[in-house]
């Protein structure tokens, strides 16, 4: 049966510009945040000169685009980061879409890779992962698993607990070994939510993976950046979201094929 774009097209047009729509919001969240301001007011304003922004020029992607990524009242260039979320953010709704259709999956792995985009920005930028994000995350998590098909709430739980504990124990380790804190205390928290979204299989997928990314770049930034090799200090919170969105999207597939190909040797 041939797809019927006229039904469709509306549709994916929708939920992409929504998307952009929660990137703008995302915008907000991860400068306010860290910061200790309101979500929710004031309006938006320049980070430069404060001026409000009026809503003509706060529509996703074209205000920065038409702007030239500058402030229209102090010409102040506007980070590109802002471009950059709305267009992952938009990317991710619709392409999560695409996949799974109008589902819980759908709902609860959006909610998750957006809340995780906040994560990756701040913790890149601030070395923070904030609570207000990983705990109310957990629960969502933990309440994700009496609608996904795919988790029970005992694999939930398990992977909340297998998550946050293991990690614990390795931060405790590390402490231990070079006498100093080696794992913040947020990155324990995101690892408890991801179990609790994810299950305990995929969490162990995350940690290998999250090891293996944070390894090769840090190995890069060691090598091309000069205060990184200063500071020796690289966050965490950033390799364990992208080997989530990874567990996410193909981390069942790679455990059955690497559990296939061991069985068969």
């Amino acid at each position: 049966m041939e797809l019927d774009w006229t039904q469709t097209l509306p549709v994916y047009i929708f939920l992409g510009f929504m998307g952009l729509v929660l990137g703008s919001f995302i915008n907000v969240v991860i400068y306010r945040l860290p910061r200790g301001k309101s979500i929710v007011k004031p309006r938006s304003a320049c980070p430069s000169c404060g001026k409000s922004i009026p809503f003509y020029l706060n529509i996703p992607v074209l205000s920065y685009l038409v702007l030239r990524g500058k402030c229209k009242y102090c010409a102040e260039k506007i980070s590109p980061r802002y471009l950059f979320v709305e267009l992952i953010s938009g990317a991710i709704v619709l392409g999560y879409y695409l996949w799974l259709g109008a589902s819980w999956q759908f709902a609860g792995y959006t909610v998750l890779t957006l809340a995780l985009l906040v994560i990756f920005t701040i913790d890149l930028e601030h070395y923070i992962i904030p609570d207000e994000i990983t705990y109310p995350g957990i629960v969502l998590g933990l309440a994700f698993s009496f609608v996904n098909p795919d988790l029970t709430i005992i694999q939930s739980a398990l992977g909340m607990a297998i998550g946050g504990g293991g990690l614990l124990l390795i931060a405790l380790l590390g402490d231990w070994l070079f006498k100093k804190e080696s794992m913040g205390g947020g990155d324990i928290k995101l690892a408890a939510m991801l179990g609790a979204f994810l299950g305990w299989k995929l969490i162990l997928f995350i940690f290998i993976a999250s090891s293996v990314i944070g390894l090769v770049i840090s190995i890069v930034a060691m090598f091309f950046s000069d205060s990184v090799r200063e500071s020796r200090k690289i966050p965490f919170g950033p390799f364990l979201a992208a080997a989530a969105v990874t567990a996410i999207i193909c981390g069942d597939y790679l455990i059955n094929l690497y559990i296939s190909r061991f069985y068969h040797i």
